[in-house]
């Protein structure tokens, strides 16, 4: 296995910045090309009857943050970095579930008010099913506030590791490949699975789904020469 020194960062804006600071931060040499583009949506937000709001990306809260002025509803988050991500946007009432989908689902079906409908702003086409987690215990309507679409951005000449933040982008690279070997962090079997074993590359998935875990699975960056 080569070192691992320059790092192709594929999620998109803006969470490829500050993706690429932390490698930057730790002695990887990031190349930022994302192979997702957030786009916002504009949908008309109706909050009747609504008694929380539930998150699954970062992206979501910033789009549904743009298209109303509400605050005063509870908020519950997949993980830590999207609960930050709330609370930025002046949300007070915020509960992470500090994991995947699954976790959300049960922090929900623990501790949401009822009755009433929980709203799910998010992407157009969301990379997992809450509606089916949470079985009909809460009712649940999805509201797409943005979509990602493909950039059809090359690979980088050349890299040692890419890091993969969902399946989406996992396909995406898939498609660029295969690759003359190197590296992929991912941040779950998903997202190993969209990127399959023909991509020439050895596949690390995260322990957990968050950042920290995706860097740990890329490795100690090598030694400048």
């Amino acid at each position: 296995m080569r070192p691992i020194r320059r790092v192709w960062v594929t999620r998109a804006e803006p969470g490829a910045a500050r993706t690429a600071d932390r490698l930057a931060a730790s002695g990887f040499e990031p190349i930022v090309a994302p192979v997702l583009e957030i786009r916002p949506l504009a949908p008309v937000v109706d909050l009747g009857g609504t008694m929380a709001l539930a998150f699954t990306s970062r992206n979501g809260v910033d789009a549904f943050a743009g298209l109303s002025p509400a605050r005063d509803l509870p908020v519950f988050t997949v993980g830590d970095a999207t609960a930050e991500a709330a609370r930025e946007s002046g949300f007070g009432r915020v509960r992470s579930a500090g994991g995947a989908l699954a976790d959300l689902a049960a922090l929900l079906i623990a501790e949401a008010p009822r009755p009433g409908l929980l709203l799910v702003p998010g992407a157009l086409e969301p990379a997992g099913d809450l509606a089916a987690l949470l079985s009909g215990r809460i009712r649940v309507r999805a509201l797409p506030v943005y979509e990602a679409v493909e950039t059809g951005v090359a690979p980088p000449g050349s890299f040692d590791a890419v890091l993969i933040h969902s399946a989406r982008a996992a396909r995406a690279v898939a498609e660029r490949g295969p690759f003359a070997g190197g590296r992929a962090a991912v941040l779950s079997e998903a997202a190993a699975r969209a990127l399959g074993g023909r991509s020439g590359l050895e596949i690390r998935i995260a322990s957990a789904p968050d950042e920290a875990a995706l860097l740990e699975a890329l490795g100690k960056p090598a030694h400048p020469v």
